[in-house]
């Protein structure tokens, strides 16, 4: 697929001497939903405004769909959708009027079909004739969502579009990614539910005091730094591990009935063979089995504190 992001060696100083973006480069795929991770205060939010436009990079350059971001900030913006993190809406302006005067902004022509099945969508058409400020916490996130969409952008910017929202905004928020997706859209997402990130995203991003720590296809990074954790649980008991298992680094649970094993995806052997029979072995009873995969998160986690480090 073709590049319709390109970010090459993106700084950003500001004030006071804070560099909260340290040589950023970064291409991001057309069609391609992008999940951006950091926690709080590690450049995501800079990073999305330089690449709107909303804040001037210190260095370095970007490129929408082949615009250069400060060059030609026109182009580049008309190609872009932003869904901020807060909610700013003008209070006694009508949904629909809200949302006509996004498209007409950017110059694109009156499609009113076009706005009605997009407010259909985001359940928002019955208030169409509502002032934003007679609405609630939710259905105002409607609206930003709706206002980014308004003018049919190829890039799709979602910065914690769904914090402190309800479950319901959620689900459509998701499901309207996946038809955007299926449309050539692409989207870039930062969020705190990275079990959503897990959910959509093809590619992740892993952002931390300012640099990109990396950036690899979701499968890939699971299979790469995940594990695989077997619990295995005993018919009885036990106060301690047996010397004979300490080779394999198990851990036992307070109640004494459960031990963990952990082992890497990546290796030709697992160790689980010779661990049951060397269970056995120790006059172990089993009782059940269970094995489970690393989330998404408990590898972000990670990689944080090795970037921190």
């Amino acid at each position: 697929m073709a590049a319709i992001v390109e970010i090459d060696n993106l700084r950003k100083v500001y004030d006071g001497g804070f560099e909260a973006l340290k040589g950023v480069t970064l291409t991001i795929e057309e069609g391609e939903i992008l999940a951006l991770l950091g926690p709080n205060g590690a450049g995501k939010t800079t990073l999305i405004s330089t690449i709107c436009g909303i804040t001037n990079p210190g260095s370095g350059s970007v490129r929408v769909s082949g615009h250069d971001v400060v060059k030609d900030y026109r182009q580049a913006r008309r190609q872009i959708g932003l869904v901020p993190q807060e909610i700013n809406l003008e209070p006694f302006t009508k949904v629909i009027d809200t949302v006509k005067f996004s498209r007409g902004l950017f110059g694109k022509p009156r499609n009113d079909a076009f706005l009605q099945d997009l407010l259909e969508r985001l359940s928002l058409w019955d208030k169409k004739d509502a002032r934003t400020r007679e609405l609630s916490g939710g259905m105002k996130r409607r609206v930003l969502i709706a206002k980014a969409l308004a003018h049919e952008p190829r890039v799709l910017f979602l910065d914690e579009p769904t914090a402190g929202v309800d479950v319901e905004l959620r689900k459509d928020m998701w499901d309207i990614v996946a038809d955007l997706k299926a449309q050539g859209v692409t989207i870039i997402l930062t969020t705190h539910y990275i079990e959503e990130a897990e959910a959509i995203a093809d590619r992740v991003g892993v952002i931390n005091r300012g640099e990109l720590l990396l950036i690899e296809e979701k499968a890939a990074l699971m299979q790469r730094f995940g594990q695989k954790h077997l619990q295995i649980d005993l018919h009885d008991a036990i106060e301690t591990v047996p010397d004979m298992l300490g080779k394999y680094g198990l851990k036992l649970d307070t109640g004494g009935q459960t031990l963990h094993y952990s082992y890497d995806t990546r290796g030709d052997r697992t160790g689980i063979t010779a661990l049951l029979n060397d269970i056995a072995e120790a006059g172990l009873v089993l009782r059940d089995l269970r094995t489970e995969e690393s989330s998404l998160e408990e590898i972000f986690v990670s990689l944080v504190k090795e970037g921190a480090a």
